[in-house]
């Protein structure tokens, strides 16, 4: 057993722990989803503050509320599909609000290069979901691409934390407006090849029948 197997093997007994613990107090899941999000709004008050070290784990302490709130609902039998979507919309709240807090600090030492950036991983923040939400009503499903919610986390939890927030920003700028047009071109090759599959499925028509005479 590796040293990195051993470590995950400790995360998930102590993950398990707290969700036992949990689901005991039959607190509801949705709250601790909107836990989370208030959580992740202090982290804002703390970027906005440039105290991002600090941010940086609070932001860690609201990761795991994102990872017990779903593990809760399954072992309370309290999984719906509200909570499915309350939990995504709120995910979206704590992304946009935690760059809201870098573009107050970036505003406040007049850095425009940085406040532009950040404007940049916004919108792309945004389009990795709207994309996947979007392309899910024209395809069974749309998962492709890298840089989807953990992984913008937790890169952005080490910008935070060794306080080199704009290579992080540049790196998530990058990786998830391509994670956009990546599911952009699945997308389309995926609804050509299920329309090509219709037109094939549809019998020819049949001819004319000639007229006798």
């Amino acid at each position: 057993m590796t040293f990195s197997s051993q470590i995950g093997r400790a995360g998930n007994a102590i993950i398990l722990l707290i969700v036992r613990g949990l689901a005991l107090s039959k607190i509801h899941p949705n709250v601790l989803t909107a836990l989370g999000l208030g959580i992740n709004i202090v982290a804002a008050f703390l970027l906005a503050k440039g105290d991002f070290r600090w941010a940086g784990l609070v932001i860690i302490g609201a990761g795991l509320f994102d990872m017990v709130d779903g593990r809760v609902a399954r072992a309370t039998n309290q999984v719906t599909r509200f909570g499915g979507f309350f939990d995504s919309v709120l995910d979206r709240y704590s992304d946009l609000a935690l760059l809201i807090g870098l573009l107050v600090w970036y505003g406040k030492i007049n850095r425009g290069s940085y406040v532009v950036l950040t404007a940049i991983v916004m919108i792309g923040t945004v389009m990795v979901s709207y994309t996947r939400a979007r392309s899910e009503n024209e395809i069974p499903t749309c998962k492709v691409g890298f840089m989807e919610r953990p992984e913008r986390v937790v890169i952005f939890i080490l910008g935070a934390l060794t306080e080199r927030m704009a290579p992080c920003l540049w790196v998530i700028a990058v990786m998830a407006n391509l994670t956009v047009m990546h599911r952009m071109l699945f997308t389309w090759q995926e609804t050509k090849r299920l329309e090509d599959a219709q037109l094939r499925a549809v019998p020819p028509r049949a001819g004319k029948a000639s007229s006798g005479r």
